[in-house]
Formats: C-alpha cells, sequence, structure tokens
C-alpha cells in the first residue's frame, strides 16, 4: 500500500552529503510506489520549543515560524523521516528545534505510557544521517537521541536508520558519491515497507 513520507531534511549544504542520501532515499521510495515531500529546515526555519504551554490551554503556538505551515504535513504523513548531518556528534540543532515542537501537537493523557506525559500522533519514522567519521562509535549519540525521543518518548514505530559515516573532509566537497551510501540510501528507500 502506497504510503505519504514527508523528509525533513536538517541543515547541511544544499548539494551536501545528505541532501544527495535524501535524494537517494526518496528515488528509492517513489520507485516503490510512494508520494515522498521534502523539507529543508534550512528554508522553512522551526525555533525550539519555549515552554510557554500556550498550546496546552487550547492556543496556537505562540512562535510564528515554518512550524505552524508544516503541523498539517506532519499529522498527514505516515511516515517522517528524519535526515541530518552529523553535528557535534549528535543531529543537528534544526532537526531538534523541529522535534521540539512536537510538543504542541500533543494531546492530553489520562493513562500515559511510563515515561511519557501526553499521547502524540503515531507515525512511522526513520533516521538519515551523513559524517566525515566512520568510527565505531560514530553515530553513538545521535542514534541514542533518536530512539530515546522519537521512538521511546514521543511514540513513533521506527522503521529503521541509514547511517553514513566516511564521507569526506568537513571542510571539502561532500563525497558520498564516492561510497556506496548512495546505492544503499536509493534501496533504504525502496524497501523501506517491504516488511
Amino acid at each position: 500500500m502506497p504510503k505519504n513520507i514527508l523528509i525533513v531534511l536538517g541543515g547541511g549544504r544544499p548539494r551536501g552529503n545528505t541532501a544527495q542520501a535524501v535524494e537517494a532515499f526518496a528515488r528509492g521510495a517513489r520507485d516503490a510506489g510512494h508520494s515522498v515531500e521534502t523539507i529543508s529546515l534550512v528554508k522553512n526555519e522551526v525555533r525550539g520549543c519555549l515552554g510557554c504551554n500556550a498550546c496546552r490551554y487550547g492556543k496556537p503556538c505562540v512562535q510564528r515560524d515554518a512550524f505552524n505551515d508544516l503541523a498539517p504535513k506532519i499529522k498527514a504523513a505516515d511516515c517522517i523521516v528524519f535526515a541530518s548531518p552529523l553535528y557535534f556528534w549528535t543531529l543537528s540543532a534544526r532537526i531538534k528545534a523541529f522535534i521540539e515542537r512536537f510538543y504542541c501537537l500533543a494531546e492530553y493523557d489520562s493513562d500515559p505510557p511510563f515515561g511519557r506525559y501526553e499521547r502524540y500522533p503515531v507515525h512511522d519514522s526513520a533516521l538519515i544521517m551523513t559524517s566525515a567519521d566512520d568510527n565505531f562509535w560514530t553515530f553513538r549519540e545521535a542514534e541514542n537521541y533518536y530512539r530515546l525521543a522519537v521512538v521511546n518518548y514521543i511514540g513513533f514505530r521506527d522503521r529503521g536508520m541509514l547511517l553514513c559515516g566516511g564521507c569526506g573532509d568537513t571542510g571539502g566537497a561532500p563525497q558520498i558519491d564516492k561510497t556506496g551510501h548512495l546505492e544503499r540510501a536509493y534501496d533504504f528507500g525502496l524497501r523501506l515497507y517491504e516488511n
């Protein structure tokens, strides 16, 4: 069954490693029959949550930024793919701000699961990341954050992660095309809903 996939690109250069990985993934997902839209948080600014709780009293988010326009797309998506370069051993600040703002989409839950206070819209999710380094621990903190915040706390159903290390010097030109990651990204998109 075709799915509605929303890719949220949290930074990086327009033709950088992460953007190229996202393009390959999107091509694979479209070839599998899914509808795919990519949103760049560089072009659509989303600021972090202020914790003002206006949304808890039936008011719209007090911040006037792109999140308000993205909220209907988030709610309509079957799968949200979080895509980010590795910044300081974790996801970019843009992606983290985007995730924080899910707070205004939450609803009261009288019997929340352990460790959670409210109910969020349930979606599938995936993570795509790129980095210059390719050590056994390179993505450890990013993986932990994704699992803790998105999967365990918000409650999304994880469809997998594509972690692309060794994509070239951080100060140089993107080199993901010299690795096998673009083929892996295409295959990830193509097979995202195979099982």
